[in-house]
């Protein structure tokens, strides 16, 4: 199974077409989506072509494949203009025979996994790749990090992309 993860699009629509351009060549089975969908948020500056209408109609055209948590700049008039859930703050799904807890991050900042699960969250803003632990970053509004990333999952192997530039780094499970 390929699954592309992706956070923190805060309403970018110039960062949300790369990523489709990405999706629409990886053909993966699902997208998931660990929150902060379409609002910038109080505390962040605009991003790139700041546009929730065009992000939505986008998503919305992927609704079968997307798998979604709710993040702190989620709201219902979100989940309103949205045809996928996003009223969940966290999903537990099985990918390859290991627990997925997915979350925000904003609410329990990391659950505890047992040895063989991973913890997927997004709201930092800054990736990371460990053993039981992976944040794809931020497709809209980096912070520590200036690259705006996202990761593909197959195989067993989760590979994070810069959305300009290609591979980061790879974790195999």
């Amino acid at each position: 199974m390929k699954i592309v993860i992706a956070s923190d699009i805060h309403g970018s629509y110039g960062y949300l077409k790369k990523l489709c351009n990405i999706i629409n060549r990886e053909n993966p089975d699902k997208l998931i989506l660990l929150g902060d969908i379409l609002y910038h948020g109080a505390r962040n500056t605009l991003p790139n072509e700041y546009d929730p209408g065009l992000v939505f109609e986008t998503l919305n055209a992927m609704k079968d494949m997307i798998i979604a948590v709710r993040g702190n700049c989620d709201s219902e008039v979100d989940q309103a203009v949205l045809e996928f859930s996003i009223s969940d703050d966290y999903k537990v799904i099985e990918v390859d025979g290991i627990n997925w807890y997915l979350s925000h991050g904003h609410i329990n900042d990391r659950f505890v996994v047992e040895e063989n699960d991973i913890l997927l969250n997004g709201h930092t803003h800054t990736y990371e790749l460990s053993k039981n632990y992976i944040n794809p970053g931020s497709v809209g509004i980096p912070r520590k990090n200036p690259e705006h990333t996202w990761i593909v999952y197959e195989d067993k192997k989760f590979t994070l992309y810069d959305l300009d530039n290609g591979v980061i780094s790879t974790l195999s499970i």
